[in-house]
């Protein structure tokens, strides 16, 4: 059995651990429960460091594995039944309420040859701000021959309560206008750059433009094909139908603080989500696990 490093590091005015396991190492920071690297010696990263990234008390990070939740995206585009859980008549934060807050770190453990990493969101006194429901959540990482990560959200209170939500990773790539995504090909996609319509996908995933779909009725394995560092990155998703797949593209990246202008050529995000009609209602008592197992082979 390895021992663990395990590191604390500042990153500006967050806090954050550098945690090395075998041959892995994965940066995550206390605010969010956010991973914000993972990455195998000797190989290129898989999941993304931003390098124009801001790590500021209270902002989001542009990076890793932000936890969105407990609505995904533009507010007003989620379902009714999501929407009707909120009662602040403030403006709604994209991608959720959690992002921005400090979770507790439930633990850094062995477990035979994986390292288990174990981060809490109990439910607030009164709640979360404009969201009053009694949800604990669990963000748990795995670290084996591959990165597992899986969000559990509880329900403790006496009401069903629906949510949205996704792990939206942020992968690295050596350019994202010569990768390919296998497992989508035969899928219907809502496009939402034409006004959300309802397409269909014909063959692999390519990029030549600004992307931002989401996938209906998603298998559990999808794949990113790199050719120049001859690698294919495997998601495997539990808990989940739905997968967004957002690249910026020229003019939004540029429109972006918080993304070098160039930055889009070297990532992508696949998302695994629960949104539109893939929402969770948990009953009360009920847990829901949203997961991501992510692994890279050599093509």
């Amino acid at each position: 059995m390895s021992t663990p490093n395990v590191e604390a590091v500042k990153l500006d005015e967050l806090n954050c651990w550098r945690i090395r396991h075998g041959q892995a190492e994965l940066l995550v920071a206390q605010q969010g429960a956010h991973i914000l690297s993972y990455q195998v010696a000797g190989q290129p990263p898989v999941i993304w460091l931003n390098d124009e990234a801001v790590f500021k008390t209270g902002k989001s990070i542009r990076a890793g594995v932000p936890v969105c939740w407990p609505w995904f995206g533009n507010f007003e585009r989620n379902p009714q039944s999501v929407k009707a859980m909120r009662v602040s008549q403030e403006p709604a934060p994209a991608h959720g309420l959690v992002r921005a807050m400090d979770w507790e770190l439930g633990g850094i453990e062995a477990e035979g040859e994986s390292l288990k990493v174990e981060f809490l969101l109990p439910y607030p006194e009164g709640g979360l701000p404009g969201w009053p429901h009694q949800v604990d959540l669990k963000l748990s990482i795995r670290l084996d021959s591959q990165l597992h990560i899986s969000l559990t959200s509880h329900n403790q209170g006496a009401e069903t309560v629906t949510i949205s939500q996704a792990l939206h990773s942020y992968f690295a790539v050596s350019d994202v206008r010569n990768v390919h995504v296998e497992g989508v090909s035969g899928l219907s996609y809502i496009e939402t750059l034409e006004d959300w319509k309802t397409k269909p996908q014909t063959g692999d995933l390519e990029f030549t433009g600004e992307t931002d779909r989401i996938y209906l009725n998603a298998p559990a394995k999808l794949s990113i094909v790199d050719p120049a560092w001859e690698r294919r990155i495997e998601l495997t998703s539990s808990g989940s139908r739905t997968a967004v797949i957002w690249n910026p593209w020229v003019d939004r990246a540029a429109a972006l603080s918080d993304m070098a202008d160039d930055g889009w050529q070297r990532m992508l995000c696949i998302e695994t989500a629960n949104v539109m009609d893939d929402v969770v209602a948990l009953k009360p008592g009920a847990s829901h696990t949203l997961g991501v197992s992510i692994g890279s082979k050599p093509l």
